[in-house]
């Protein structure tokens, strides 16, 4: 479905915040229609978004998407340690 290197250009964050945001409404049974009526979009847009379409999402209304959710999200930036630096959504 929606992989690292997405159609809105390489931008792993937001492929794994799409993966998320496809997850949970998985999860809650959401249709299209409802998810877009909940993200204050289109449902085409929301179709895009899960074929993994997202360049017109920005970051922060992808966590927006996801506050509406119902999730908490939380940003946090600590020193590295380990072979390689990365970021991720958990």
């Amino acid at each position: 479905m929606i992989g690292e290197k997405d159609r809105g250009g390489d931008n792993p964050v937001k492929a794994q915040l799409a993966r998320k945001i496809a997850s949970l409404m998985r999860e809650r049974g959401l249709r299209q229609i409802e998810a877009a009526g909940l993200f204050g979009v289109k449902q085409p847009d929301v179709s895009k978004l899960l074929r993994g379409d997202f360049r017109q999402f920005s970051l922060e209304r992808l966590l927006r998407f996801l506050v509406a959710l119902g999730q908490d999200v939380e940003i946090s930036v600590r020193p590295h340690v380990g072979a390689a630096p990365s970021l991720r959504v958990d």
